[in-house]
């Protein structure tokens, strides 16, 4: 655990903890002296027998074990892409969190509950051409928490937009 605190960075379904994404976000924590890590739920997505997206409820537990022994230590901002920011948001509900940063937020996930979240700061960056999850409900979501909301033109993978989600995570880390 760094002086400012920890970061738990996890990636979307099908993807995996050395994706794009949560490598620049780590290469920020870093930068702006927060430890970080880096979950690996690839053996769960893996599990397609139990869900379209993998053990869901595994990928929840893991994260919780995580948040919960970097709680113990000091200040600990959840961050995720897709199915990593629902999980991230669900967690946030059980252990303290300073802040979360969610990428392409599945806000509306099948059967599963809707995307909650704890009342920290929260900075959100999606797609405009998200072809997964529609801009207007990230929209909506984000406005009823007064979240920090970065939309883009892009898809769901925010591919073309790394450099812009390692930006405003920059900004959330540093804002606390």
């Amino acid at each position: 655990m760094s002086a400012c605190g920890h970061c738990i960075l996890s990636h979307g379904f099908e993807s995996g903890p050395d994706a794009a994404k949560v490598t620049a976000l780590a290469e920020v924590a870093e930068r702006l002296g927060w430890s970080h890590e880096r979950p690996d739920y690839t053996d769960l997505d893996a599990r397609r027998d139990v869900s379209r997206f993998g053990d869901v409820a595994a990928r929840l537990a893991r994260l919780q074990t995580l948040a919960q022994d970097a709680a113990a230590r000091g200040p600990v901002v959840l961050a995720g892409s897709s199915l990593g920011a629902w999980i991230s948001g669900r967690v946030s509900l059980q252990v303290p969190v300073a802040g979360m940063f969610l990428m392409a937020p599945p806000v509306r996930m099948g059967e599963a509950p809707p995307l909650e979240a704890a009342a920290v700061p929260v900075s959100v960056v999606h797609g405009w051409g998200d072809e997964l999850i529609p801009a207007a409900d990230v929209v909506a979501w984000a406005s009823a928490r007064r979240a920090a909301l970065l939309l883009v033109d892009d898809g769901h993978r925010l591919a073309a937009h790394v450099e812009a989600s390692a930006e405003a995570f920059a900004r959330l880390l540093a804002a606390l």
